[in-house]
């Protein structure tokens, strides 16, 4: 749901700042679909502006369409592509319902998502997340060192372990009572504040905001160390669109992991790759076993023995989260290490 009920001509727009500056070649919306409900109608029309100014001024029309109902699974509606300008502002501009019946009426208007693609400048890492943040809902303590953060979360019960891709932190974790999974998405604010993406044993994501509040949690007790290795679940290793090409701002999560690793005394040591489910499952296996051969390459490179190290991919089979947005997706694309003795 976009909206409380509003009249059908209304036009929201939302703005959005981007890590860096960023050119979009395609845009899309997917999963257009009516809720068999006469007071709930999905957006008929998209405007996507853009500024490399401000989040005020600046914006010019980068893309525009009009929405029609989906009628397969998977399907999406492209942007017809006005201008390819970069951009660090996004505003996203939507009006009007497919379904109407009575004008005067209000009615609720729903929206899906808009994805992009394109590229984007390499954002400097943040180095941020360290210390504790407090809110409604929230309670976390974090540690970071480099591109590797570890920490606690709801009050110490569960612990957590990621990585920071530019502004944002990518994390999974686990209560210790329950062994009920988590997964995370964060970003800090020029004021010190936290917004967390959140989902719990796969539910939907739910957003919270704290505030730095003081010295690390002394209910994390042994917290872990900030290291990758054996048993890690990495999402800061970085790939280009489509491929198996690492991209060259996951140089720091990968000279961690090859430190981690050199310290392991595993005689045999398993990097497996994931996808989200985008296209087709069997092409996503063979993309997903294609990522950690490369992930392989580049340790062997680094200088561990290529005997001890094997590759494979799990696809789109395991997913740590949804995979009906974008935030769930990005998760889902990711780095597992395995050892054995």
């Amino acid at each position: 749901m976009l909206t409380p009920p509003v009249p059908a001509a209304t036009r929201v727009s939302l703005v959005y700042e981007l890590p860096s500056m960023t050119v979009f070649e395609q845009l899309a919306v997917p999963g257009v679909l009516e809720t068999p409900s006469p007071r709930q109608t999905f957006v008929r029309e998209v405007e996507v502006w853009g500024s490399a100014v401000s989040a005020e001024e600046g914006f010019v029309k980068l893309a525009a369409t009009t929405l029609s109902v989906h009628r397969r699974a998977g399907e999406v509606s492209a942007l017809q592509m006005l201008r390819r300008d970069p951009v660090r502002w996004v505003r996203l501009v939507l009006s009007q319902g497919l379904d109407v019946p009575q004008p005067a009426a209000p009615v609720w208007l729903e929206f899906s998502e808009i994805i992009g693609q394109g590229r984007q400048e390499a954002a400097a890492r943040a180095g941020g997340f360290a210390g504790s943040w407090k809110g409604r809902g929230l309670s976390l303590s974090l540690r970071q060192q480099g591109a590797v953060v570890a920490g606690c979360y709801d009050n110490g019960e569960g612990r957590l372990r990621g990585t920071v891709e530019g502004r944002l932190l990518r994390a999974t974790g686990t209560a210790v009572r329950s062994s009920v999974p988590s997964a995370f998405i964060a970003s800090l604010r020029d004021d010190g504040q936290l917004f967390l993406m959140r989902s719990t044993n796969g539910a939907p994501f739910r957003a919270f905001e704290g505030s730095p509040g003081g010295a690390f949690d002394s209910r994390c007790a042994e917290p872990q160390a900030v290291t990758l290795g054996c048993g890690s679940v990495i999402h800061g290793i970085r790939f280009d669109f489509d491929s198996a090409a690492i991209r060259p701002e996951s140089e720091p999560v990968l000279q961690a992991l090859y430190d981690g690793l050199a310290q392991e005394r595993h005689a045999r040591i398993a990097i497996e790759g994931h996808t989200s489910s985008e296209g087709d499952a069997a092409y996503n296996q063979a993309l997903s076993m294609r990522r950690a051969q490369a992930v392989l390459e580049d340790l062997v490179r680094r200088g561990l023995s290529r005997e001890r190290l094997g590759a494979g991919g799990a696809g789109e089979s395991r997913p740590v989260a949804r995979n009906d947005d974008e935030t769930g997706r990005s998760l889902n694309r990711r780095v597992e290490i395995r050892c054995e003795a």
